[in-house]
């Protein structure tokens, strides 16, 4: 009867330790995926890099990093600060939680999703700053 009520601690046990150790082996990956890169981000939404002047990101999947675009650095016009679900609203200086990114340039306009929007912005400030000494 005992051993019946502990059982469900075990399970819980046992899975907590299997999702440990997947985010640990997401982070090692990572960490060898933004190896060398000048500025490296990984959040819930996704990990982006930029490295010998391409802005990539990628989404974890299947145990593996799925690189989804890239984008050349030298061709950044503008950076927009854009709300994650809500069309083509653009972010407030107030704004918290979930946005993307918005790098146009060369005619594209690509989305690169962030967690967290002050990340975003410093990001964001960051890419500006290294854009223009590309130029």
């Amino acid at each position: 009867m005992h051993g019946l009520l502990w059982f469900p601690l075990l399970l819980v046990f046992v899975l907590l330790t299997a999702l440990g150790w997947l985010e640990r082996r997401r982070q090692n990956l990572y960490r060898s995926w933004a190896k060398d890169s000048e500025l490296a981000k990984l959040d819930g939404s996704g990990a982006a890099r930029l490295k010998d002047g391409m802005i990539s990101w990628s989404s974890f999947e299947a145990g593996n990093f799925i690189e989804k675009d890239a984008f050349q650095i030298t061709e950044l016009e503008m950076i927009e600060l854009m709300a994650l679900s809500s069309g083509e609203a653009p972010l407030t200086d107030e704004s918290q939680g979930q946005c993307r990114l918005r790098l146009i340039g060369c005619g594209k306009e690509i989305d690169v999703p962030f967690a967290d929007a002050d990340r975003a912005r410093q990001w964001m400030s960051k890419l500006m700053g290294m854009a223009r000494c590309d130029l």
